[in-house]
């Protein structure tokens, strides 16, 4: 269990901060924010770099085709991450694992949804590969209106009855023959996966796949509080995954549109990390739009206010150890910080120290 000591909250104490954005935003349609969605290649590309230069030293990655809708093609990802890892070679490029949720078109019937389990699994032959890709555990119902104000909504496509409807309705498919597969094939191409988690059974389901030898390697976790079948925004609910996360691990808080701002700050204080980006909101406080870049600057002036430095792009590198895998699961949990798994006969709890 992640552990706090009396200097814990103390900046100098403290990991820099990882800043994640997310400027993609494959729900909404260009027409939604045109001042700050990219459609075209070299926008989605500059957006990448526009974030970096912000603080923002991760990349949750989407594509968009130039009908506005979002890219389902291998090819036009791989060509994507090749022309941002020239230009932002320092940034971590961590692709979004349902490729693209938002329906293929805005007409009644037309669904959000995940692609097809094995069309996910070839997110591990991209080509060149990204450092990391997100991963769910458990299947959920990911119901994204759920905390949407009919303001924050306004006139925007996700207003549409068709489009609200097949949003409300969404789920992420992530049984576990297809996470242990995922695994397996993400790992296997010197990938790391990104655990975004909805609730403490998700961490739990974690834990037993560490446990059981089917994932050695570090541990970077999302908590994920947009409502709707995941966490709320509830401090109680975050607080007590950031208890349960093991000491070793890395904990991003997220969640959605007006509860960003509040639980960023929070994450920042508490020394965990931040997301931030227009697939998460797109308003400020005042309900004027927003974009992905206004956004990482906030978070950045907060953070040095707190006097807690911004990590940049090898650091970020460091702290989520890019490229280490573990060579057994008794080495992953002692990396972890995680309590040694019991041995045959054994009584009682099994100490990380033992004397």
């Amino acid at each position: 269990m992640m552990q706090f000591l009396d200097d814990s909250l103390l900046p100098q104490n403290q990991h820099k901060l990882v800043i994640t954005a997310a400027p993609y935003g494959p729900q909404w349609m260009p027409e939604d924010f045109a001042e700050d969605i990219p459609l075209t290649f070299e926008d989605q590309v500059q957006k990448a770099v526009d974030c970096y230069n912000a603080g923002a030293t991760v990349l949750h990655f989407h594509a968009r085709e130039m009908d506005g809708h979002g890219s389902k093609r291998m090819s036009f990802f791989n060509e994507l991450i090749a022309e941002i890892r020239t230009r932002v070679p320092d940034m971590i490029i961590q692709v979004g694992g349902s490729i693209s949720f938002a329906p293929e078109n805005d007409e009644e019937g037309a669904e959000a949804k995940w692609l097809s389990d094995e069309a996910r699994h070839m997110l591990a032959d991209l080509n060149p590969s990204p450092e990391q890709v997100t991963i769910a555990v458990n299947t959920t119902q990911m119901n994204i209106m759920d905390l949407m104000d009919p303001k924050e909504l306004g006139d925007t496509t996700l207003f549409h009855p068709a489009m609200y409807q097949a949003y409300r309705e969404m789920v992420v498919p992530a049984g576990p023959q297809w996470v242990e597969e995922h695994i397996r094939r993400l790992t296997g191409a010197g990938i790391q996966p990104h655990f975004q988690l909805t609730c403490m059974p998700d961490m739990e389901t974690v834990e037993r796949l560490v446990r059981r030898g089917l994932y050695k390697g570090p541990l970077n976790l999302t908590w994920v509080g947009i409502g709707g079948g995941f966490d709320g925004p509830n401090p109680n609910n975050f607080i007590e995954f950031i208890r349960r996360a093991p000491d070793g691990s890395t904990v991003t808080l997220e969640s959605l549109m007006g509860h960003c701002l509040p639980i960023n700050t929070i994450a920042i204080a508490m020394g965990m990390h931040v997301r931030c980006g227009i697939e998460d909101n797109i308003y400020n406080t005042k309900g004027d739009k927003m974009g992905s870049v206004a956004q990482i600057d906030q978070l950045v002036r907060i953070s040095r206010e707190l006097g807690r430095e911004i990590a940049n792009g090898e650091e970020a590198r460091q702290i989520y150890r890019i490229g280490v895998q573990y060579n057994s699961t008794e080495e992953t949990l002692a990396k972890l910080g995680m309590a040694p798994n019991r041995k045959p006969g054994q009584r009682a709890l099994p100490l990380r120290y033992a004397a």
